[in-house]
């Protein structure tokens, strides 16, 4: 930044010299006729012009890379910010509106910053600088600025008044066009199966309108800027040479004193136009600072006690939900209540229950996506609040109900669950999951290629490959949040037994979240939820004699004879 302050002070001193050297060369050389003195102003001239291009050249090179330097590291915090946000972080900002905060908002910061290291230092010094050079070629002359510069300022303001509101709804109406946008992408087999094609196109079509409507209105109160300081320039011209005329024709001005002052006048007002151009620019990009430090400035909801305790290594695990209870922000009724239960390493736990019964919420609360309202989850005799987050994670292996998958290959993709895996410990993770064939059929093997999300697979080879992903990491929990919904009967039962003779899994503690009876009755214990309660806890054959929810869920999936 000092060089290219340096850089442009030196831009300005020459830019400020050349005037005066014009006027000079009018007065002492054309109008007597010196060529040589012509000859010597004229080549000082272009010795000015050149150090002034080079210095130009410098001031752009260092504030475009203050500038970019500076849009890497917001990005870059505000990436780093964001990964370590929790579920609520992420719900009350929205993923659409964090992408326009990490890109257009950044960008608008980039471009005042270029601006502020060009113009809001070039202008200050030339409007000085200017003004005192016309003062000391022509004080008599200095009269029409009284007229000019109030009338540039009261335009400049005007024009600014109306269009500062403008530019900072423009971001608000870029939030509203990603989002439609990545409804339109992530959701565009929805759309197709509905037939709600126009309807999408019409809604995209009403935000592009209003950002474009915003968009005409504030850039062409902008562009008035440029005509109306022309029509200022020509006007304080006008004046200029007006008066002047009359001092130069009773011999109480050189020519060339004209003509320099008019540099100069025109250098005033042009510094002023590149004042109101920041200015005009500054509270847009004010406006992307607010919404980029909202999300730097955002407080965790999950946070760290300041000396955390470290989860023991062992070999065994327990595990321990005590009078756990959970509510979501602002919302009336709890999603879990009282949730009681206590496991131990080679066990596994099934939860069940119906739409909305809290399954998903109660296995969020494990790695601490969620924090409790009430109670204590105990890991290995660790209250899991009290311990650090990355110890905390880094036990528990997780699978998230969708399927998430990196662009990459199928080894990077299986690389997120364990660095330093090797080829013989993937095939061995994509056996057990029963996804080994079909990478085996591909021609790259390990090295398949993974689209965006996955693309290039299907739901079931998805799921799959997300599971290989969690069973690679040695963990002292593995959780399974309605993982294998896109599996077949048989695929599920062939993945559910070969977990459980696995000796990794057989020394950890399993949690299967399910929708199907199917999938749960080999399990140690069964947890039913109903509406956040557990309205039962125990194995396949208890539940079924005793158990009414339980009871109506089996009903509802098998048939009498199966029953």
């Amino acid at each position: 930044m000092l060089g290219a302050a340096i850089f442009m002070i030196i831009q300005v001193f020459c830019d400020l010299q050349l005037p005066t050297i014009t006027s000079d060369m009018i007065n002492r050389g054309v109008a007597i006729g010196n060529t040589a003195y012509i000859w010597r102003s004229g080549s000082l001239m272009l010795l000015l012009a050149f150090i002034g291009v080079l210095a130009a050249a410098g001031n752009v090179f260092f504030a475009s890379t203050q500038a970019q330097q500076l849009g890497a590291k917001l990005r870059a915090e505000l990436f780093r910010k964001v990964l370590y946000f929790g579920n609520f972080e992420m719900d009350h900002l929205g993923s659409s509106s964090l992408i326009t905060r990490t890109t257009n908002d950044v960008l608008q910061i980039q471009n005042v910053t270029v601006m502020i290291l060009r113009m809001m230092i070039q202008a200050p010094i030339m409007l000085v600088g200017a003004g005192i050079m016309a003062f000391i070629s022509e004080r008599k002359l200095t009269v029409v600025f009284l007229v000019s510069i109030p009338v540039l300022m009261i335009a400049i303001v005007s024009i600014m008044y109306f269009a500062v509101p403008l530019f900072k709804s423009l971001q608000k109406r870029i939030d509203g066009i990603n989002l439609v946008f990545r409804e339109g992408l992530t959701g565009v087999r929805v759309i197709r199966a509905f037939r709600q094609d126009h309807f999408e196109q019409e809604r995209f079509k009403n935000v592009n309108r209003a950002y474009t409507q915003t968009a005409v209105k504030a850039f062409s109160l902008v562009s008035l800027m440029f005509p109306v300081m022309i029509l200022i320039l020509n006007m304080t011209n006008i004046g200029i040479i007006w008066i002047g005329g009359k001092l130069i024709a009773t011999s109480r001005m050189e020519v060339g004193n004209l003509v320099s002052f008019m540099t100069y006048a025109a250098m005033i007002l042009f510094s002023f136009m590149m004042l109101s151009m920041i200015f005009v620019f500054i509270p847009r990009a004010q406006a992307a600072a607010v919404r980029i430090n909202e999300v730097l400035d955002t407080d965790f909801s999950i946070t760290e006690i300041a000396d955390p305790e470290k989860l023991p290594v062992q070999k065994s695990h327990t595990l321990e939900f005590k009078k756990v209870a959970f509510r979501y922000d602002h919302a009336e009724n709890q999603a879990l209540q009282d949730v009681n239960f206590h496991l131990r390493s080679g066990q596994t736990l099934a939860i069940l229950g119906g739409t909305g019964s809290g399954k998903s919420t109660l296995v969020n609360l494990l790695p601490r996506l969620y924090d409790l309202e009430t109670g204590q989850i105990l890991l290995d005799g660790k209250e899991i609040a009290k311990c650090s987050q990355r110890d905390l994670r880094n036990a528990i292996s997780f699978v998230q109900q969708k399927a998430v998958l990196f662009k990459g290959t199928v080894r990077s993709n299986l690389q997120v669950g364990k660095v330093t895996a090797t080829d013989q410990e993937m095939w061995h993770a994509l056996e057990i999951a029963q996804a080994k064939d079909f990478v085996k059929e591909t021609q790259k093997g390990l090295d398949a290629v993974v689209e965006q999300n996955g693309a290039n697979f299907s739901g079931g080879q998805k799921q799959r490959l997300a599971i290989a992903r969690a069973l690679i990491k040695p963990a002292a929990v593995y959780v399974f949040d309605d993982s294998f919904s896109a599996l077949d009967f048989k695929t599920d039962a062939q993945l559910r037994q070969a977990m459980k003779t696995d000796p990794q899994t057989q020394k950890s503690i399993v949690i299967i979240v399910a929708q199907r009876i199917a999938t749960v009755t080999q399990a140690d214990q069964i947890l039913v939820l109903d509406a956040g309660r557990v309205v039962g806890l125990g194995t396949h054959q208890q539940l079924k004699a005793g158990n009414q929810t339980y009871q109506e869920i089996m009903r509802s999936q098998l048939r009498e004879e199966e029953l």
